[in-house]
């Protein structure tokens, strides 16, 4: 493919790859609130994040000014994606890079493992790449006999741990010093035997074990957190130097970048650059800012490949509202401030963009229908978009596809479902003031219910859908339009 077509839903692909869960997010997150361990894990590192961020943040008096430029930059980018795209295309191959386009993950791996197969090589290191993730890129690797080794420590720790991320920044967040202590003890070939928790230690141990990979390795594959259309520059932000190994001494690198990860201009990076590392890392800047164009040579990789990813993009941006979340600069800030993520961690949502803009971005991506419990993972209390560094306003995403989802339901039914029954009954009944007046006085023998506790846990069917995930408040022992009355006169 040279082109692709943008903004047109009946031709849009549909996201395939770790976009999924087996379980729907209340019997995964189920699962997940049994385990202490990792609700402290999570608190404990959501908490020090959010710390740190509330105080970077607080040295910028322009702050809310950076998030309204991050804001209109995204959106006019949106606008003419196209367009964009195609200066992307034509700079990186100007600058000796060779540009792919994949309709979805399926085709990305098949051009990725392709690449990498025809250099001969057997192995190849990876920088840190949500693109990656969401593609299942290791695993079809992996079954053509191509090993790739994770570089970002965090991934590291998740594959060798035979585990799957759980955090768009810190994908190991859900393990505790100890944990990953074990693992490397288990998994890392020569690693010293009294290792400690020391997190020098920890991170001395997993230096030593990736220098041998850097050294011999031929390929690298990378994301990206921009590519700038006027100059076909790429970049890719980062704490440990390990992206900086990854992108200079193979002799091939391989981008894979979504679609939405353009900027017009070198100028636009100027607000990103400073939104990002203070909502992601807490930090001012990121300690490295790794940006390639193209083919130098002699220096760095010698063949360079560029594979833009849709994977459901383009039918989320044919959502005129839908597509601000593909705005997203992947800073977990909404996460980190998210009570219901705190909780049930990453894993719970099933698809690899977790938390809030998981929660907006993969049922865009796949189906609201393939993933129509993750629109109410959340309480809607605002907090994410309170945090987001380019003003996605995720609650009203949440809302709009619960509204997606029961219209496509009522479509998809004949029949009502419980739910819509009990929807009509409670309007036929609010719809009157006699009925709405009766139905207040009827609530009081619930008192009953509640009089130990000063709340109701357990209701019989089918209100104990209610009561199997929170609990119902106590009717209180005078309604308002009695107390009004008694107080104001008659109503």
């Amino acid at each position: 493919m040279s082109s692709t077509d943008l903004g047109m839903p009946a031709v849009a692909p549909r996201g395939v790859g770790h976009l999924r869960g087996e379980q729907s997010f209340p019997a995964a997150a189920r699962i997940a609130l049994a385990d202490s361990q990792l609700r402290r894990n999570l608190g404990h590192a959501t908490r020090t994040i959010r710390t740190k961020r509330a105080s970077v943040v607080a040295e910028l008096d322009d702050w809310e000014q950076l998030r309204l430029a991050g804001e209109a930059l995204k959106t006019a980018t949106m606008a003419r994606l196209d367009e964009h795209l195609e200066r992307l295309e034509e700079a990186v191959q100007a600058r000796g890079g060779v540009v792919h386009w994949a309709r979805d993950a399926n085709e990305a791996n098949a051009i990725v493992t392709r690449l990498v197969a025809a250099t001969g090589e057997s192995e190849v290191v990876k920088v840190k790449s949500m693109a990656t993730q969401e593609i299942g890129l290791n695993e079809a690797l992996e079954a053509v006999g191509i090993t790739a080794h994770e570089t970002d420590l965090a991934e590291l720790i998740v594959q060798l741990g035979g585990d799957m991320p759980s955090h768009i920044l810190v994908p190991a967040i859900h393990r505790n010093r100890a944990e990953i202590r074990d693992i490397f003890l288990r998994e890392m070939p020569g690693v010293d035997p009294q290792l400690t928790t020391e997190p020098r230690r920890l991170a001395m141990a997993a230096r030593a074990h990736l220098r041998e990979r850097f050294l011999r390795a031929k390929v690298a594959i990378s994301g990206a957190n921009f590519g700038v259309a006027d100059t076909g520059t790429l970049l890719v932000a980062e704490s440990e130097g390990n992206g900086r190994m990854c992108l200079t001494l193979p002799d091939t690198l391989i981008t894979v970048m979504g679609i939405e990860k353009v900027v017009p201009t070198w100028q636009d990076l100027e607000v990103f650059l400073q939104l990002l590392p203070r909502s992601s890392t807490g930090e001012r800047m990121n300690p490295y800012n790794s940006a390639w164009t193209g083919v130098t040579p002699g220096d760095g990789p010698q063949t360079f490949h560029l594979v833009l990813l849709d994977n459901g993009r383009t039918a989320a941006l044919a959502d005129e509202m839908g597509r601000t979340a593909l705005h997203c600069i992947r800073c977990s800030a909404c996460l980190n401030v998210c009570p219901v993520y705190e909780r049930a961690g990453g894993h719970a949502y099933g698809s690899v963009y977790p938390g809030p803009i998981g929660a907006v971005l993969s049922p865009q991506l796949t189906g609201v229908e393939d993933n129509a419990s993750l629109p109410y993972a959340s309480s809607l209390c605002g907090a994410c978009f309170d945090a987001c560094p380019v003003r996605i306003d995720i609650p009203s995403l949440l809302v709009r596809l619960r509204a997606r989802h029961v219209d496509e339901q009522r479509s998809a039914h004949r029949v009502p479902s419980a739910e819509a029954l009990s929807m009509a009954a409670a309007a036929w009944v609010m719809a009157s003031p006699t009925r709405f007046a009766a139905a207040e006085k009827a609530s009081r023998a619930a008192r009953l219910l509640g009089r130990s506790a000063g709340r109701i846990s357990a209701l019989p069917p089918p209100l104990s859908a209610w009561t199997a995930s929170r609990d119902a408040p106590r009717p209180p022992a005078e309604t308002f339009r009695e107390w009004w009355s008694r107080n104001r006169g008659t109503s």
